[in-house]
């Protein structure tokens, strides 16, 4: 998880007080963020224009987070939604108007200007440092998502931590269980720690069992690994409900770029993933569904599909 020097989120943040102490003046400052050399992540600190030009939208927000730590006048640490882009962890659908920080000093909180100060008691434990900042660690950050985002939202964000291996599932239920003191309503954490797996890899996959789980699908098995007759793995697939005869494999863009090999286009990408999935149907005699992005924004009707599959004998599907 380290970063070289030169990446733009490490970008250094000047305030108006040290260039003013340097002799710029405030025209001049205006031309630099004018001109576009210089950028305004927040009023009264600046960054390097072309830096703040090269970042997402995660990689803005750990700017203007690390602007409001030079910013403050207590001891702050990122937390909730700020403290994901430190450890690479997707932000999908999730609110970045504002930073979130907590208070170490167990002070009431407040709102204003784009910063939202917790109050929150700090375990032994619980602050790591990530890239020169201090920032909750993966397991209270999943559990402060858990508490003001979504479930879906959530489930994103515990599913790519447990597969990275950034928390498990038992430290995120003692974290829990220890006491969340001042915290925000957790009505979503408990659903989230029950459906939250370190098997499901990508948001793609993560929608994809959160939408079986909403539209009350039976529970799919993820990563199912398939194997011929010697007991030799043939393949993952993404789901699968070995009692129903189904595997269903979720089709993103980025699937078929990540698993490129030397020399094959996307297109030879897709044949391969093709042979694939029939070699899986002739050994286990199931079915495949196949579902895209557009398909998880009509969860009702791509549901019913998959209903209709499990309902309909693989003999009438040829």
């Amino acid at each position: 998880m380290n970063r070289p020097s030169d990446d733009p989120r490490l970008t250094p943040i000047s305030l108006r007080r040290e260039l003013v102490a340097e002799g710029w003046t405030d025209r001049g400052i205006a031309h630099q963020v004018l001109s576009g050399a210089w950028a305004r992540p927040r009023r009264g600190a600046y960054v390097d224009g072309n830096a703040w030009r090269a970042l997402d939208d995660a990689g803005r927000h750990e700017v203007v987070v690390r602007t409001v730590l030079k910013q403050g006048k207590t001891e702050l640490v990122v937390s909730h939604v700020s403290g994901l882009p430190f450890i690479e962890a997707p932000v999908w659908r999730l609110d970045l108007c504002e930073a979130h920080v907590t208070r170490s000093d167990q002070k009431a909180g407040r709102r204003e200007a784009g910063v939202r100060q917790h109050r929150g008691l700090i375990l032994p434990g619980d602050v790591v440092e990530r890239h020169g900042v201090k920032v909750m660690h993966p397991t209270r950050l999943c559990l402060e998502v858990t508490a003001t985002a979504g479930i879906e939202e959530s489930l994103v964000v515990a599913n790519d931590l447990l597969h990275r291996r950034l928390t498990t599932l038992e430290r995120l239920q003692e974290r829990y269980t220890r006491g969340i003191s001042h915290w925000e309503g957790t009505r979503s954490t408990d659903v989230v720690l029950r459906l939250a797996s370190p098997a499901v890899e990508s948001i793609g996959e993560t929608r994809t069992f959160f939408l079986c789980w909403i539209e009350h699908l039976p529970k799919p098995i993820p990563n199912y690994e398939i194997r011929d007759e010697r007991g030799q793995l043939v393949a993952r697939v993404d789901f699968a409900w070995p009692e129903l005869g189904v595997f269903l494999e979720f089709d993103g863009k980025v699937k078929y770029q990540k698993h490129l090999r030397e020399g094959e286009s996307v297109t030879d990408a897709v044949l391969r993933e093709k042979k694939r999935e029939e070699l899986i149907c002739e050994i286990t005699g199931w079915r495949c569904i196949r579902i895209v992005w557009a398909d998880l924004e009509r969860p009702a009707q791509t549901a019913a599909r998959i209903r209709r599959l499990f309902r309909t004998p693989a003999s009438n599907l040829a």
